[in-house]
């Protein structure tokens, strides 16, 4: 098959990677990503968030097409694929907008009875967010639209007073004409991708993201610092948490259906599991990053089969390795701060072989022959193994074989921090 993928990060270099095992593979990049455009057959260089634009630059026919940034699928690239005649396998905008939209994502649970979401409001005005976040004390305050996951303020990590929560609130407001108000969820978060085909699911397996720049979970949100998965199940997780989840995800899928916008990509959850049983904290519309890494690491059999089943609606069920995961994000000095920008990083790709490790290029840029760091994350680092401890020896090793001025929290997957998972929910259940 001829497959057209839209993005540049590294969630979608590991799906090039996975689709190009037995297809060949187009890119639409909004800049030249080295290793997507080295494993393709032909890349175009055009604003993957003007749907115009990504139609105008394609000019080859091919069977298949998936768009996957948040923005990108929030303006409408699936939408403008499909009309040019192509079999999508990415959620039309319509769809999306479970993502792009919070308040709608809210109000669909609530008009079809979904359990899972916490007390919540929608509000437009100032003094209904005073009454609000009065009522709730503990508040999650979060903008409706898309943030590249740093937009939402929660008490304790970043507010200490009333004040500091009314003035974020009026901040959104003034700036978005509104807000999402909602109580704060005590637990673990863990997050749930499932593949769709408009009716059904087909469940990857669960993953652990680290949005906390530094070690020990501290400092500011970041896109996610790195990520694990451990099987069936992560440490923390009963059987019943993950049925809980599933029943969710299956019930949105449903209502999005006899709504009248069914679902056809890939649907993530991310879930707080709370004293209660899990909460939803938000959909997205589209692979984890890093969390993508994890799972298409483990996917068993094609990809491309898998997107080709989704697209016409006959969804399969893929099966995945039960093998250990995890994702070390390397990020240029100063990140989530004022990063060094423009400067060269270099990779022992023999080094890398040597750890069991592997990368995928992220937020970076070719320059006569070296690659060049951006303000954003750099590679991702992803180690596998029978054990966790095993994964996150392979993923640690693999960080060293990259110079230059980057660094990664080096805790992720560890076993005190992960046992810090398990003990926080021991305490929330006997609780």
């Amino acid at each position: 098959m001829r497959i057209l993928i839209v993005g540049e990060g590294a969630r979608e270099h590991i799906i090039a990677e996975r689709l190009a095992q037995d297809s060949d593979v187009y890119a639409v990049m909004s800049r030249k990503n080295p290793a997507i455009a080295q494993l393709s057959k032909k890349y175009w260089i055009a604003d993957t968030t003007d749907p115009y634009a990504v139609g105008k630059a394609i000019d080859v026919s091919v069977d298949l097409a998936f768009a996957s940034p948040d923005a990108v699928l929030a303006a409408g690239v699936s939408d403008a694929l499909a009309a040019k005649g192509m079999l999508v396998a990415s959620p039309l905008k319509a769809a999306a907008r479970i993502e792009w939209d919070k308040g709608f994502m809210r109000s669909l649970m609530e008009r079809h009875k979904i359990p899972g979401s916490p007390s919540h409001r929608v509000v437009h005005e100032d003094g209904d967010a005073i009454s609000a976040i009065r009522e709730y004390g503990m508040v999650a305050i979060k903008p409706l639209g898309l943030t590249g996951g740093k937009g939402v303020k929660v008490s304790g990590d970043h507010f200490r007073t009333m004040e500091e929560k009314f003035a974020y609130a009026q901040e959104l407001i003034q700036k978005d004409g509104s807000v999402l108000i909602e109580e704060k969820l005590i637990g673990e978060e863990f997050t749930l991708q499932a593949f769709c085909d408009g009716n059904g699911l087909a469940f990857m397996p669960p993953v652990q993201d680290h949005k906390r720049a530094f070690v020990n979970d501290e400092g500011p949100n970041t896109g996610g610092m790195g990520s694990y998965s451990s099987g069936a199940l992560l440490p923390f997780m009963s059987e019943s948490d993950l049925g809980h989840a599933q029943s969710i995800m299956g019930a949105v899928v449903h209502a999005m259906k006899k709504d009248g916008d069914p679902f056809t990509g890939v649907l993530y959850g991310q879930f707080m599991i709370t004293s209660g049983g899990p909460r939803v904290i938000e959909f997205n519309s589209r692979f984890g990053d890093p969390e993508a890494m994890n799972v298409l690491a483990l996917l068993k059999g094609s990809l491309s089969e898998v997107f080709l089943s989704m697209a016409e609606g006959k969804l399969g069920r893929p099966e995945f390795s039960g093998d250990c995961t995890v994702v070390k994000y390397l990020v240029p000095d100063g990140y989530p701060g004022k990063s060094a920008t423009g400067a060269e990083v270099r990779v022992d790709t023999g080094g890398l072989e040597k750890a069991g490790a592997g990368i995928y290029y992220a937020s970076v840029y070719e320059k006569e022959g070296k690659i060049l760091t951006t303000s954003s994350r750099t590679f991702g680092i992803l180690g596998m193994g029978k054990k966790l401890q095993d994964a996150e020896a392979s993923a640690e090793r693999g960080c060293g074989c990259v110079s230059g001025p980057v660094w990664h929290r080096s805790d992720i997957g560890t076993a005190p921090l992960v046992q810090k998972r398990i003990d926080h929910m021991k305490e929330l259940r006997k609780g």
